[in-house]
């Protein structure tokens, strides 16, 4: 488990952090009366009456802790993805050698983190949403665990937290200032939807890896039969050539090289509601599984992957592979955020000299704004190899608004099928994120070109 742990500040005037309660002032108020009234009045009776409560106080606060609780956040450690169950904890500590009679203790949580059953340590847990306080006894020098089970909803870095709690303790007549706790952070890790893409690639460039490249060289693809060389190995000899042709002919192959793919993240803007993974997808939502999706793919195939955000931040993560590049791919895909940009300067931090000449460039973007266009036209006319994949929701809902709102949406949504075939046009294929085989006749289309020659950019 890993969480956070605070404990109260003592106020100036309660140095042990532990302040009377009313009952506490209705036991003192109620032993003076009693007294004053038998001294003037010359009654024993009284005297004698008010005896138990002074005894019974002066017994109680005899019992009186030193130090206040302790509060601890925390979840279970591991990978925990959308959809997957939650397991998370709040702990009330007693460092003192006093037990406390009641600890009354509440904690918020994230709403993408669904708590569906929850309670305290031998208690069955409790059906139903974390709506309610719970309350309980700590003995000295224990410590007892709220848990919380459910579900997370959503990727993102959210917080089981803060937390609170108040602790009464010589039978009631003393409670504890509030305990606070910071929040602990719950990483949960996108949900890669299934994806599957044909192993053609524009063109590789490294030394290993699962794709042909279109280059000669040790590997296990059939290039075709040549006349031997000096310095072809033996057991690449074809006889059955050899004796036909009375010469000798060894065959040729293709070399096995790691093709680099960049994906390339629009996060000017963002559309649509989120719903979790129960729900309704946003741009955002979209965005980051397709690309933990794609990114997946292609590195547990020996490819070497990087990551662009298309915003005024620029954020990059340098290409390589393994399953360590898998896990920095999804770390850095929690801290996504749309972002608005202004207009001006936008050569400044985005270029096509940020990206290989030989890599595949995967653009997810949901085109809402005309730079985005103009980025894809821009590194098609440099020479990149360029497949935009559209992460606008399909079922995106036309605005509720009155007047023109409808008809404005329904012209927007025209302008903005023109500007995707414009780009189609220009070489750019548009494809929209459906998961499995999304991109697969992109590919091939993109590979097929990149064997036939191309002009230099300009």
């Amino acid at each position: 488990m890993t969480g956070t742990s605070a404990v109260s500040s003592p106020e100036p005037d309660a140095p042990s952090g532990w302040v009377p309660t009313w009952a506490l002032g209705r036991a003192v108020l109620l032993t003076g009366l009693l007294l004053v009234a038998g001294v003037v009045l010359g009654r024993v009776d009284l005297v004698v009456l008010a005896a138990p409560f002074a005894l019974g106080t002066a017994y109680a606060l005899r019992r009186r802790p030193a130090g206040t609780p302790e509060l601890w956040t925390g979840a279970a450690e591991g990978h925990l993805v959308e959809g997957g169950e939650l397991a998370g904890s709040v702990t009330v500590g007693n460092p003192d050698r006093i037990g406390y009679d009641l600890v009354v203790v509440r904690t918020r949580v994230s709403p993408w983190l669904r708590v569906e059953r929850s309670g305290l340590a031998g208690q069955e847990l409790r059906e139903g949403p974390l709506d309610r306080p719970f309350a309980t006894a700590v003995p000295a020098g224990s410590a007892v665990d709220l848990t919380l089970a459910g579900t997370a909803l959503r990727w993102g870095r959210h917080g089981i937290g803060p937390a609170g709690a108040r602790a009464a303790a010589a039978d009631g007549l003393l409670v504890s200032r509030a305990v606070i706790t910071e929040p602990t952070r719950v990483t949960v890790y996108p949900k890669t939807e299934p994806f599957e893409a044909v192993e053609a690639m524009p063109r590789a460039a490294g030394l290993v890896g699962a794709h042909h490249s279109r280059r000669p060289g040790e590997g296990g693809e059939l290039a075709g039969v040549r006349v031997f060389m000096p310095g072809d190995r033996l057991r690449r000899i074809d006889w059955r050539v050899s004796l036909r042709a009375k010469q000798l002919h060894v065959a040729a192959t293709l070399s096995d090289r790691d093709a680099e793919v960049v994906l390339l993240l629009d996060v000017l803007a963002e559309a649509g509601r989120s719903g979790g993974i129960e729900g309704t997808a946003s741009v955002l939502d979209t965005t980051v599984r397709a690309a933990a999706a794609i990114g997946e793919h292609y590195l547990h195939r020996g490819d070497r992957v990087s990551m662009l955000e298309f915003g005024p931040t620029a954020r990059r993560l340098r290409p390589a592979t393994g399953r360590r590049q898998y896990l920095t791919v999804l770390e850095w895909l929690l801290d996504v955020r749309a972002e608005s940009w202004p207009d001006e300067d936008d050569d400044q931090v985005f270029g096509p000299q940020l990206l290989s000449s030989d890599a595949l460039v995967v653009v997810l973007t949901p085109l809402l704004e005309e730079r985005s266009a103009q980025m894809l036209a821009q590194l098609a006319r440099s020479g990149r190899f360029v497949v935009a994949v559209d992460t606008l929701p399909a079922d995106l809902p036309p605005p509720t608004g009155r007047g023109w709102a409808e008809v404005a949406f329904r012209l927007w949504r025209l302008d903005r099928d023109v500007m995707i075939e414009q780009l189609r046009e220009h070489g750019v294929p548009v494809v929209q994120w459906a998961g499995a085989g999304s991109l697969d006749q992109v590919l091939r289309d993109v590979a097929r070109l990149a064997t036939a020659p191309r002009a230099g950019a300009r």
